[in-house]
């Protein structure tokens, strides 16, 4: 189905990432004359090189603004997960003629997962009402999704979250869980010379002289193969992150391990070519996941030489996320089976008193017409999974279901901040109150990183210190004067959890603070500039409220703003002590709004010839442009200097008219304005 789409790259990337094979050669050097872009940006998206495909597809943008690339452009960024550039460029394809249906519940996600939930909630309503029968009950849970997670958010439940940076990197790192008092966990980094070899080869994918895949990197990231990492308990240090010792029959993927309480077993997943892989066909295939097993040796205390899962079926359906119970008797994981309930369902298998496996058995009490994933159960037998098919805040969450006599109660989200409005999944409860997940929310490392946790007792207050302390303000439009409905305001801090709140109609914001930390807030409203501002509760011995206010300006294209205070003296171009002050503010709007392009325009008085001034005021445009790419590093594609001369006059001062020093110096001034969003 349509939504579907969203769903994709979540299969890729976790315990269930498909194996791309692509059966032809890939030409190197393209040429990049323009009227090659759009088609070599669409032979990249047919080869899952998304990042490369932006690049090509914004280059074709720019020469025709069409739906189709617009769209193509919408659809890479979902790929790679850059929410907030799939949210804008779903944006720019539905005002476009002729957007389809589906770009509209595409867009809704893309909101969601970026927690507008009140714009999310109404595109989602709008979809509702165009789509078919069959997706109806799924986008209506969609709706309710949004009021859950608006009131989770406001609400979080009483955990601490933890960044565990000694485990994580650039890359995806997830699947952590404790072994023999070190922690096993699932990476795709590359070390060593095989980062320095694709570094020059990213983001193709590439292929030896015998046309096979590439054994170090993996096209549709650019990073290594997942491979299963063991970290000793209590190193701080990344480098002590070695392989874990085991052969497990593949060049390929590798995911998350499951060992039995005496870990004498282990259960993974893995990606391998065989014998009934795809034949050069020149077409793009991909290779279906399967469980393996393996024993640790009692006398050598190595892992012996790992066995298929007896239903495995490679060509036919994919087999992951394996979860063994502790005594090794029942096997819990996720499959695509055609049978199932959706794209991947819960099952478990139990073990005959032979040693046999016995058929899978469909979890139907808590699978939905979604995505279960990453199955485990806690010492007491309770299930924890993640799942995008059930009332959640985006994408997928983690859920919890009760374990009764026969089977198991309908499964709870966990909430916020335990899931967000990205990935969560791979929950491995350690103990009652601690214990690992994964997520690829904002404010991590890299790509998915592993976050530890420990449930906070209920007596304690959120900020967990003797004092309390919180921030609240209004955000409000700065030309009315008036608050802002429905802006997303978040709370951010270094290596922890984002918190997001959308504002009621009176604009208002509120959020609790931790002791003896700095703080990052951001304020952003659709069609506004976003803003951001810092609070800090370092030095504060008392209980305290902090108050700040935020103002955000309409984006009004084509419409001049001017900079105050920003004069140039008399004849001269270069930029004044003073002019650096107020150009660092436009430095900033330009980091805190990343999509815009703008135009800086600058005017001189009427002094001197026509033509001079016109020369004049472009050198004057020319140097504000400069200043904002060497100081600034704002990017010299978004920015455009014109100069204007005398043309355009604030007072009565032209040619011929008498007037003084400062009358003068209000026409030396640079404006700008937003010519692209």
């Amino acid at each position: 189905m349509d939504f579907d789409f969203f769903n994709q790259i979540s299969r890729m990337k976790k315990a269930m990432p498909v194996l791309v094979l692509l059966t032809c050669f890939m030409l190197a050097g393209l040429s990049l004359k323009a009227q090659y872009v759009l088609k070599q940006a669409d032979q990249q998206y047919e080869f899952f090189n998304y990042s490369k495909a932006i690049d090509l597809y914004l280059e074709a943008y720019k020469k025709k603004e069409t739906l189709y690339t617009a769209e193509r452009l919408a659809a890479c960024y979902a790929f790679i997960q850059d929410y907030k550039n799939t949210e804008i460029w779903y944006q720019k394809a539905l005002a476009m003629p002729g957007s389809k249906t589906g770009d509209i519940l595409k867009y809704a996600k893309a909101l969601q997962s970026n927690a507008k939930y009140e714009d999310a909630k109404m595109q989602f309503l709008r979809y509702y009402d165009l789509c078919d029968y069959h997706e109806k009950t799924q986008v209506k849970l969609w709706a309710i999704s949004c009021d859950s997670a608006l009131k989770w958010t406001s609400n979080p439940t009483e955990v601490e979250i933890k960044n565990e940076k000694a485990l994580n990197g650039p890359q995806s790192d997830w699947g952590a869980i404790n072994f023999n008092n070190s922690v096993v966990f699932t990476s795709d980094r590359i070390t060593g010379a095989e980062e320095a070899a694709a570094k020059t080869k990213r983001p193709f994918l590439w292929f030896d002289h015998k046309n096979t895949l590439d054994k170090r990197q993996y096209g549709w990231t650019g990073n290594g193969y997942l491979k299963l990492y063991i970290m000793q308990k209590g190193s701080n240090q990344r480098d002590s992150v070695t392989l874990f010792p085991i052969d497990a029959g593949t060049d390929y993927h590798i995911g998350k391990a499951s060992f039995t309480a005496d870990n004498s077993e282990m259960y993974f997943t893995v990606t391998r070519l065989t014998k009934r892989s795809p034949a050069d066909t020149g077409k793009i295939r991909t290779i279906d996941l399967e469980i393996f097993s393996s024993k640790r040796d009692p006398v050598t205390n190595r892992w012996t030489k790992p066995v298929p899962f007896k239903y495995n079926n490679a060509g036919v359906w994919s087999v992951g996320d394996p979860f063994i119970s502790p005594d090794g008797k029942k096997l819990y994981f996720t499959a695509d089976y055609s049978w199932g309930q959706g794209g991947t369902d819960i099952y478990y298998c139990i073990k005959d008193e032979n040693g046999a496996w016995a058929k899978p058995v469909n979890l139907r009490e808590v699978n939905t017409i979604g995505n279960e994933r990453t199955p485990i159960l806690d010492s007491v037998g309770n299930l924890y999974f993640s799942s995008d098919g059930g009332i959640g805040m985006g994408g997928l969450d983690i859920f919890k279901a009760v374990k009764n006599r026969k089977t198991f109660y309908p499964p709870k989200n966990l909430e916020y901040p335990i899931n967000s409005s990205h990935d969560d999944f791979a929950y491995t409860p350690e103990s009652n109150t601690t214990g690992f997940f994964a997520s690829n929310r904002d404010g991590g490392a890299g790509d998915d990183d592993i976050y530890s946790y420990i449930q906070a007792p209920s007596s304690v207050p959120v900020n967990l210190g003797p004092l309390h302390f919180a921030v609240e303000g209004v955000v409000y439009d700065t030309l009315t004067r008036k608050p802002l409905p429905h802006s997303i305001v978040t709370l951010s801090r270094v290596l922890a959890v984002d918190q997001v709140v959308e504002t009621g109609i009176d604009g208002h914001y509120y959020f609790d603070l931790r002791q003896n930390m700095d703080f990052n807030l951001n304020a952003q409203n659709p069609g506004y500039l976003t803003v951001n501002g810092t609070v800090t509760t370092k030095g504060l011995l008392t209980s305290k409220t902090l108050h700040r206010d935020f103002y955000l300006r309409k984006i009004e294209l084509n419409k001049a703003i001017r900079i105050e205070n920003i004069y140039y003296d008399f004849d001269k171009a270069n930029i004044r002590p003073d002019a650096a002050v107020e150009l660092n503010k436009l430095i900033k709007i330009m980091k805190d709004n990343p999509t815009i392009q703008i135009e800086l325009g600058s005017h001189t008085d009427s002094r001197g010839s026509d033509g001079y001034n016109m020369l004049l005021s472009q050198l004057r445009a020319n140097s504000a442009v400069l200043y904002l790419i060497t100081v600034g590093g704002i990017d010299k594609s978004r920015l455009t200097a014109r100069g204007y001369g005398e043309t355009r006059l604030l007072n009565r001062c032209s040619n011929g008219v008498d007037c003084s020093p400062a009358e003068h110096q209000l026409n030396r001034r640079t404006e700008f304005k937003i010519v692209k969003m």
